[in-house]
């Protein structure tokens, strides 16, 4: 047995429905009390009439809320159930288990509160209305799962209008734990990330993302794949965020399909739903790293892939380099939120995925590209990174705030 089947071997995990359905039973959700209500007096403070006191305080001088409400450590979890992973528009309230788990793994990773909010509209005008009318009550917006390219849209509209972190998951969080899974395979090989020629399979949320991240650091020779081939300046039928993506890829001109793109190439990134046959995987340069992302069936199953090359990950938890969104996004809102940060910048975004790539840097290996998705140092070491760089950047605004002056008055 290879390698690869001995740790998938290891790794496989039977679920049943009946495991699955119960523990999803009144959501995964609830709301744990900070304060005491044991008593009248406790009554009296955290309710009325004390807590007038903190609503006059606020009314006041509204930059209270961050000290005195959950807001400042809130993030809202927002879908419209457009294109959910793996399961495509299935809808709000279908989305709504998928957002609670979201939810979930922020409190489990970063410590933060945060709350799901399902949309019944696909909008953008009315989305972003929306979150900007409830902004009082969150202190960040992590959008998930909405179609492109919509989300393009929607994403910058809302960081153009809210005075506070907001980042789609979908696109940034799968490009961040790319690139510092990218890191991981060529420090492991000794190569050059940036001479490496890079294939992404899928041109929506991921893919853009992707190869906006990649493009950064200094990769050139990055070829984009869509259901209808090669993402290139001579066709015809791309809308705007393909045309601009054409514009900024592609250096050599390629054209055709997914044979054309992949001869030769160093790296496979697929974030789609398609499939790649092995013969196409055969025609990768040596060396070949493979990233197969598409849940829940990889483009190409990862021991087909290891055939030809040297290096695969997926996005399932049941292989090896496990590609999780939950070892950046926890860490980006923490690191963001900790000081205040009005946005979460490119700068932020790339000091995200070197801090997931150090984590294991030490401890590389085919693989083990990057940490766990329960690695308990990964979230710290984000928001470390993160924090530094917006402070650095002038984006962060934490400032120390006393309480508001008594007015001697005490609680009866």
């Amino acid at each position: 047995m290879s390698r690869v089947s001995e740790s998938v071997a290891a790794r496989k995990v039977a679920l049943t429905d009946e495991e699955i359905f119960d523990s999803h039973i009144d959501g995964k959700l609830s709301v744990e009390l900070t304060a005491p209500l044991e008593s009248q007096r406790d009554l009296s403070i955290a309710y009325t009439p004390g807590v007038a006191q903190v609503s006059r305080a606020i009314h006041a001088d509204e930059s209270l809320a961050r000290r005195y409400t959950w807001t400042d450590r809130l993030v809202a979890v927002v879908s419209d159930g457009t294109a959910v992973l793996g399961l495509g528009n299935i809808g709000p309230r279908a989305s709504l288990p998928v957002m609670e788990g979201k939810a979930a793994l922020f409190k489990k990773f970063a410590g933060l509160n945060s709350i799901p909010l399902v949309l019944d509209t696909t909008d953008p005008d009315e989305i972003v209305e929306t979150l900007v009318r409830i902004r009082p009550s969150f202190g960040a917006v992590n959008l998930e799962d909405i179609s492109a390219p919509r989300c393009f849209e929607i994403e910058k509209r809302l960081i153009e209008a809210l005075d506070c972190p907001v980042m789609h998951d979908d696109q940034h969080g799968t490009a961040i734990v790319v690139l510092a899974a990218l890191k991981g395979a060529v420090t492991l090989q000794g190569r050059d990330l940036r001479a490496l020629r890079v294939v992404i399979s899928g041109a929506g949320a991921a893919g853009v993302a992707c190869a906006n991240m990649l493009l950064a650091v200094g990769i050139r020779d990055i070829t984009v794949l869509d259901s209808k081939g090669i993402v290139s300046r001579d066709r015809t039928d791309l809308g705007p965020s393909k045309i601009d993506l054409a514009t900024r890829t592609n250096p050599a001109g390629r054209y055709g399909g997914p044979i054309e793109a992949m001869r030769g190439a160093d790296v496979f990134i697929g974030v789609s739903a398609g499939t790649v046959p092995e013969e196409v995987v055969a025609e990768m340069a040596d060396n070949a790293i493979v990233f197969a992302l598409s849940n829940p069936d990889p483009e190409i199953h990862p021991e087909v892939a290891a055939r030809h090359a040297a290096v695969v990950a997926t996005g399932r938890s049941d292989f090896p380099n496990q590609i999780n969104n939950v070892l950046a996004f926890p860490g980006v809102f923490k690191g963001a939120l900790d000081v205040g940060a009005r946005r979460i910048t490119e700068s932020m975004k790339l000091a995200a995925a070197q801090a997931i790539f150090s984590v294991v840097a030490d401890e590389l290996a085919a693989d083990r590209l990057v940490p766990s998705p329960l690695d308990p140092r990964v979230a710290p070491a984000v928001a470390a990174a993160v924090a530094a760089v917006a402070q650095a950047d002038g984006i962060a605004d934490q400032q120390p705030q006393d309480p508001p002056k008594s007015n001697g008055n005490a609680i009866p």
